[in-house]
């Protein structure tokens, strides 16, 4: 079978309902209960025993065991030394670029004076300790360092810590790229932990950097963020309510929508790009034309074999989980791209500043033919990390407002309570909660538990 084969879901005449349109698209199936069954138990023995189970997983699952589980700040700089001019200043790129970005991005406090004495206000609030989470795996990720990291510093988190798989081309400590990348953040708190086990020392904390050792490893965090695998993703929730997670992140995917004018050999090479990732992995065409799908296709015959990971990619390409999406029109394209709310949407359309404006449901939108996916990955100084599965129909990326919480703080005055008292204690009364209304009618008249001349003690103290 020729794995560069995406089948194609045909769409045309048909006048699907929005049941029937979100069944249609193509998924990834996760196997989450297998998931759980074998995370679970990585959850409970790096609660119990700490540094010494986050050893023996690694030793598992990595197959290296780590002598330093917190990585030793030197080895960062050290690593920071070696590193690739070049290499070394496109990460400062990208970080320059999303910080800008980042900053634009912190949310204002405000307030609202209801009556004379009655203020709401609303702070944000930096969540006070996170752990992010960087996947190793089938490659290398510094970029998931940056797009965690940043928006963390800019909303003011106050401790930060970074959690990432040992390397046995680093005797035993994270990649070097990595630990360079941490250090030009200026983040001294890694750690060489992969997997669920890093999912639960961040939320348990791990006591001992050796089993007899009774001293604290790591602290539990109140936030966890960063993609991972499947097992990754479902550590997280499982430990959701413990702490707060961004999401359950899913394989990662694109969808391209596009009509005739779009270059077939750049479509396909943006499908094989999301489809090196993993062979998971989801690329979609969501397209009018049938010519340019099958231009498409052609390309991509050419273009896989061709590409070091082409395994990987034909598998990705050709699994449930990708395909050619062939609809009537723009219209429908525009239907079917909100059904599907990709991680990633390139528009490819002759004018694509006219489709923008429609689509309702995307992590990022990628606008015009020269903003293709890879832009968002690594420079464009937007986000990368992103919903997946489906979940941008009501969840967004990570950003600032990531790392922040809004709260409210609620100033009244005497006069402003004394004004809506009465109201408040019919609200209470009609819930059955006549203590609530108690509470604030004390403040105003003697006995608010007689309810007999309760009325004539509000008039008296002026309520009513």
């Amino acid at each position: 079978m020729n794995g560069t084969v995406m089948r194609m879901i045909d769409l045309r005449g048909k006048r699907l309902t929005r049941a029937q349109m979100l069944e249609a698209m193509p998924r990834a199936e996760m196997g989450t209960d297998e998931a759980s069954d074998a995370v679970r138990p990585i959850l409970e023995d790096v609660k119990a025993r700490g540094a010494a189970a986050l050893r023996d997983f690694e030793e598992k699952f990595d197959h290296i065991r780590p002598v330093h589980l917190r990585v030793p700040v030197e080895a960062m700089y050290s690593a920071l030394e070696e590193l690739d001019p070049e290499i070394r200043a496109a990460i400062e790129e990208s970080v320059r670029r999303i910080r800008k970005v980042c900053i634009s991005q912190v949310p204002e406090n405000f307030y609202t004076d209801l009556a004379k004495g009655a203020r709401v206000s609303q702070r944000w609030i930096p969540v006070e300790r996170v752990g992010l989470y960087v996947p190793g795996g089938k490659a290398v990720y510094p970029t998931s360092v940056i797009m965690n990291t940043v928006p963390a510093q800019v909303a003011g988190v106050s401790s930060l810590a970074i959690a990432t798989p040992p390397s046995a081309d680093n005797d035993g400590l994270p990649n070097k790229t990595i630990l360079a990348t941490c250090a030009v953040l200026g983040v001294d708190e890694v750690y060489a932990v992969g997997g669920a086990q890093a999912i639960a020392m961040f939320a348990y904390g791990a006591n001992g950097s050796e089993p007899q050792d009774g001293k604290v490893l790591c602290e539990p965090v109140d936030k966890i963020t960063g993609p991972g695998n499947i097992f990754v993703a479902t550590a997280k929730s499982m430990v959701s309510g413990i702490v707060g997670i961004d999401a359950v992140a899913g394989p990662t995917e694109i969808a391209i929508l596009a009509d005739k004018t779009a270059n077939p050999d750049w479509v396909a090479a943006d499908l094989i790009g999301q489809a090196e990732h993993d062979e998971l992995a989801g690329s979609v065409l969501i397209t009018d034309s049938e010519e340019l799908a099958r231009n498409v296709q052609k390309s991509l015959d050419c273009r896989v074999p061709r590409t070091m990971s082409h395994e990987r990619v034909s598998t990705s390409l050709a699994g449930r989980q990708s395909g050619i999406i062939l609809t009537d029109d723009l219209e429908q394209s525009v239907d079917a791209a909100n059904a599907y709310a990709a991680e990633h949407l390139e528009i490819q359309v002759e004018n694509p500043d006219e489709v923008v404006p429609q689509i309702k449901n995307a992590g990022a939108i990628f606008c015009g033919q020269y903003s293709p996916v890879p832009l968002g990955d690594y420079m464009s100084g937007s986000n990368h990390v992103l919903p997946t599965g489906g979940t941008a129909r009501f969840a967004s990326g990570l950003g600032v407002h990531t790392f922040m919480k809004p709260v409210e703080v609620i100033e009244y005055d005497e006069q402003g309570l004394k004004a809506i008292a009465s109201k408040i204690n019919t609200f209470a009364v009609s819930e059955s909660l006549p203590a609530h209304g108690e509470s604030v009618l004390s403040r105003f008249v003697d006995d608010p538990y007689d309810k007999a001349t309760l009325k004539d003690q509000e008039r008296q103290a002026g309520l009513r």
